[in-house]
């Protein structure tokens, strides 16, 4: 279960992904905005990340004006490594490298088939483990409030 969440300047980007996660079979949860009328992006970015964090979703995309914000947001949520990009080859690299669970992406910043190629490439990019392990480690100590080296 892939979960969604956008706010109104991301909602025709969230609308391709939705689209793109249907022809690829992919379940999603889509927790808002359905609307295009001005909210703001933090309370969907929380609703989608803590679906993440708790396991109900494997995997999330979120969608603002430029990715940054709302990516901001869901990397609050403890366990969540949320990541903009708006690259195919960060995409890949995010997944493969850091365990990424999160994908933001701007709808100010690619357009719609671009957005579904990067979706695409996080969704079907696997962590690689290995020497990456012991990083991604570090970032969940620096969340439990450790200090490092």
């Amino acid at each position: 279960m892939i979960a969604l969440g956008s706010d109104h300047a991301g909602l025709p980007l969230k609308r391709e992904i939705i689209a793109l996660l249907e022809r690829m079979g992919l379940e999603y949860k889509d927790y808002g905005t359905y609307t295009e009328d001005s909210c703001d992006y933090a309370v969907f970015a929380q609703r989608a990340a803590k679906a993440v964090a708790s396991g109900e979703c494997e995997r999330g995309i979120l969608c603002c004006g430029t990715g940054i914000g709302i990516s901001i947001a869901a990397n609050k949520v403890p366990g969540i490594r949320c990541a903009a990009c708006s690259d195919c080859y960060s995409a890949k690299m995010t997944r493969k490298h850091n365990d990424a669970n999160m994908l933001a992406m701007g709808a100010r910043v690619v357009g719609g088939e671009l957005g579904q190629m990067i979706a695409e490439i996080f969704l079907t990019t696997d962590f690689e483990g290995g020497r990456h392990q012991r990083r991604v480690d570090q970032i969940a100590a620096i969340e439990r409030g450790e200090t490092l080296g």
